[in-house]
């Protein structure tokens, strides 16, 4: 009698997944190598900062350490300004993340359907999106009648291009036979866009959104310096003007865990939006 041939299907309940590449990627180590990272990170510039370490281009004798910045954070979490800098920073990105949400899904998707819209507005766009954030602010201001909006128009130009080309290349991605198979079934433009191509380019899509709204909080301090009174931004460049270079880490690093913190969110979102997609495979 033949020997019967092995499962496909390991102790790991993955097919070609061993038990053991399974229990290296459990939650609770994927977490703990995370946080070590970042200790060891954390320490490695305490012991730069405290040696002076000099790679002579780079150089961290005038750097605060992290001792320093700890005391700063504090004071900053005991400032009654914090929730007014919070507020004003979140509100400009939210602002400006929706609506590059808004134009960038809706740009791409049409974009990436019909080549004459492609050669019609891709060209000019493609011309906007090196232009770096800085370089709106004077046209920002004379364009716009407040500075609120000029700054949200600041994080709005930064989230857009990354939204605007992910969906353009998720929608391109689509099997055309897919599109082909459900025109053959009579179904019309929006059927084809709502039943096709907009589930076919979700993962794409809330890729850039992901990403958009990271450049959106990159592009904060750009937006915060044309006439900000508060945010996390502003406290930052006015903290270099004063030479508070400790607070300027603390600023650096507000934005940098709100960032995180927002971009994960709308992965997540993404993930529960798009389940046949997560269904497709696993990484060990």
């Amino acid at each position: 009698m033949a020997t019967p041939l092995a499962s496909p299907h390991t102790k790991s309940g993955l097919p070609g997944l061993p038990a053991r590449a399974a229990r290296t990627a459990s939650p609770t180590r994927r977490r703990a190598l995370r946080v070590g990272s970042l200790a060891i990170f954390i320490a490695a510039w305490q012991l730069a900062v405290h040696f002076q370490l000099s790679l002579g281009i780079v150089k961290f004798a005038n750097v605060p350490s992290p001792t320093d910045v700890v005391p700063a954070l504090v004071a900053l979490l005991h400032s009654p300004k914090l929730p007014m800098h919070l507020s004003a920073s979140v509100i400009r990105v939210l602002s400006g993340f929706s609506a590059a949400a808004i134009v960038g899904v809706g740009l791409g998707l049409a974009i990436g359907r019909y080549r004459v819209l492609e050669d019609i507005l891709l060209p000019p766009l493609e011309v906007l999106r090196p232009i770096p954030a800085v370089a709106w602010i004077p046209l920002a201001v004379l364009m716009f009648p407040s500075s609120e909006i000029s700054m949200m128009f600041i994080t709005f130009i930064g989230a857009l291009f990354p939204i605007l080309l992910n969906t353009v290349h998720g929608v391109e991605a689509v099997d055309p036979r897919l599109v082909a198979t459900a025109r053959g079934l009579g179904a019309g433009p929006l059927r084809l866009y709502a039943e096709v191509v907009l589930p076919g380019a979700a993962p794409a899509i809330f890729t850039g959104l992901s990403i958009g709204m990271g450049t959106a909080w990159f592009c904060l301090v750009t937006a915060e310096m044309i006439a900000g009174q508060y945010g996390i931004g502003y406290f930052t460049w006015e903290s270099y003007t004063l030479q508070n270079y400790a607070d300027i880490v603390v600023g650096m690093a507000l934005i940098g865990i709100l960032g995180m913190g927002s971009s994960g969110l709308v992965k997540y979102a993404g993930h529960l939006a798009t389940p046949w997609y997560r269904a497709r495979g696993t990484r060990q």
